[in-house]
């Protein structure tokens, strides 16, 4: 067994992380924009899916306000670095639904992928926040698998698009090139909304999306100055 994912080891250091990420958010000077699109829906009686790029993974728990919002899930891969995510962000405050919404692994229903979207669909109907990051767990980056789009034609939920950023930060040499936040820097999130066109391709609605969910993360590292990768 790798050290890392030793159960003891994972559980210690998903805690410092939890802590870290706490600290930085506390430091950091955020900037919202587009924010009353994303108020509009935490003030609904409804489900909602929440949805950023893999990368961004180490911000988005900033920006929900959990005292007004619905209350968050995070689907969260089956595979062991998602296990340490699962416990970093239960910290946080946000409980894990396991599984992917990929569709690019054909054995997705024996990872969890099946099991996952059912009990995504059932968190949306109980008027929960679902947060996903639909070029995930393995990328490629900034491409959208199809199980977003799927899930928000199922459930019938709106779907908030977060475009997040802060720096100085730490990217990481992983396939998504992760961003870890560092403290007192300049942050920012940035909102759009987008609802599934009924009588539409999901492959058409999953390539609009892809577009306008990278324009959320790049006029979020513009407000930041954040370069591009």
């Amino acid at each position: 067994m790798r050290p890392l994912r030793h159960p003891f080891i994972q559980r210690s250091i998903a805690w410092l992380f939890s802590e870290w990420l706490r600290f930085c958010y506390a430091t950091t000077r955020w900037t919202r924009e587009n924010e009353q699109i994303a108020e509009d829906v935490w003030a609904q009686d409804s489900g909602v899916l929440i949805a950023f790029w893999h990368s961004r993974l180490g911000l988005a728990a900033a920006s929900w306000p959990m005292e007004r919002a619905q209350p968050p899930r995070a689907m969260i891969s089956l595979s062991a670095d998602g296990e340490f995510i699962a416990k970093a962000v239960a910290r946080l405050g946000i409980p894990a639904v396991r599984g992917s919404a990929s569709n690019k692994d054909k054995k997705a229903s024996a990872k969890g992928g099946t099991q996952a979207l059912r009990d995504g669909l059932k968190y949306l109907k109980a008027k929960g926040g679902l947060a996903i990051t639909p070029d995930g767990p393995r990328g490629p980056a900034r491409t959208m698998a199809e199980g977003l789009p799927v899930m928000a034609r199922m459930s019938g939920a709106p779907v908030l698009i977060l475009g997040a950023s802060a720096k100085p930060a730490i990217r990481l040499k992983s396939w998504d090139r992760a961003l870890i936040p560092l403290p007192f820097a300049k942050g920012a999130f940035v909102w759009d909304r987008a609802d599934f066109p009924h009588g539409t391709d999901v492959s058409e609605v999953a390539a609009e999306w892809t577009a306008r969910m990278t324009a959320a993360e790049a006029r979020a590292d513009e407000i930041t100055g954040l370069e591009r990768v």
